[in-house]
């Protein structure tokens, strides 16, 4: 897969080529890059290297790489995997280049990150399997098999398993306030709410499509949710 080509227009230039490995026999990677990502803080940049690997790169060293060695990054196909117990001491936010393994073709990546402040939507909130910090920086994958899974960036657990859409995930976007709320956008027709808060809990399901939904964003307030489709309209809809 190449990345930031000169060619898009003819006044861009090109800072780089993310290069996925070639490994013909190797039915986890290497075939189509369906889609990428940036954490909100710049730390990381994600990308699906086909079938069911995710890279994750440290952002600003991938651009030191560029500036010493030229235009072309080949990304390490032995990549070093992070242990489930790498989670304590200063390692743990340092961004570390690795991968991800989900199990299936991921069609969809989001990144997101908690405010504190911004308490779960849910009206039972005395217990929680999860109490997410400031410094906790997530990453939602939308699969094939219409699950979404969520991993905590830094140690690379699976943290949680949503389970309802019933075809391929195409899209997964979080609201921008920081309340962890993701929204997910799949061939099913339908947009599916959840509060990842409130330990992943569905809060709603939108069903104004008549056919596939493609993508969908959130206005800068997390206030409205619009979302596209095989058809010809945008379609709205107010969250809060």
């Amino acid at each position: 897969m190449r990345l930031l080509r000169s060619c898009f227009t003819t006044r861009s230039r090109a800072v780089g080529e993310l290069l996925a490995p070639t490994s013909p026999f190797d039915k986890k990677c290497g075939r189509e890059n369906w889609t990428v990502a940036f954490a909100p803080d710049g730390s990381y940049f994600a990308w699906s290297q086909g079938h069911r690997i995710v890279k994750l790169v440290p952002w600003s060293q991938c651009l030191i790489n560029f500036l010493s060695h030229g235009t072309k990054n080949v990304a390490n196909s032995a990549s070093t995997r992070l242990s489930r117990q790498n989670s304590d001491g200063s390692q743990r936010n340092k961004p570390c280049e690795h991968i991800i393994d989900c199990g299936d073709i991921v069609w969809s990546l989001a990144f997101g990150s908690s405010v504190p402040e911004k308490q779960s939507r849910c009206v039972n909130i005395e217990w929680h399997r999860f109490k997410f910090g400031q410094d906790q920086l997530l990453l939602a994958t939308g699969l094939n098999n219409g699950r979404i899974k969520i991993w905590d960036v830094y140690t690379g657990k699976l943290l949680l398993n949503l389970m309802d859409h019933t075809e391929v995930v195409r899209d997964l976007t979080f609201a921008p306030d920081g309340s962890l709320i993701l929204v997910s956008a799949s061939r099913d027709k339908t947009l599916r709410v959840w509060d990842l808060k409130d330990d992943g809990n569905m809060m709603k399901v939108l069903r104004g499509h008549q056919n596939w939904v493609y993508g969908c964003a959130f206005s800068p307030d997390s206030s409205i949710l619009c979302s596209v489709g095989a058809s010809k309209a945008v379609v709205a809809a107010i969250l809060v």
